[in-house]
């Protein structure tokens, strides 16, 4: 058990020292060439170009139907109102109806 015991605290010391030491030089980086620099640029520019598009036609189909929704609810709201104003004209309609006709006595 002692030795197990000093086998850890040993390990201990040596993770400190570990954590100490400077980390090891990077390896030198090779600089680009112009040619690969103006690839590069190029392929980015037509990821952008394509994401724009991209972009372009989800929001126009968004807002397509958005129209469409907004059109439906027009014609919903057309058709209530026109239901609504059937029934005041129907109730008025019965209500001067029930006022010309006399009331029968027996």
């Amino acid at each position: 058990m002692k030795k197990t015991i000093a086998t850890l605290i040993a390990g201990l010391f040596a993770t400190a020292a570990f954590a100490q030491t400077p980390a090891p030089a990077a390896a030198p980086t090779t600089t680009a060439t112009p040619a690969a620099v103006k690839a590069d640029a190029k392929a980015d520019a037509k990821a952008d170009a394509k994401d724009a598009k991209f972009d372009a036609k989800v929001e126009a189909k968004a807002d397509v139907k958005e129209a469409k929704v907004a059109t439906k609810h027009a014609k919903a709201r057309t058709k209530h109102a026109a239901k609504h104003a059937a029934a005041k004209t129907e109730a008025a309609k019965d209500a001067t109806v029930a006022a010309a006709a006399p009331a029968s006595t027996k």
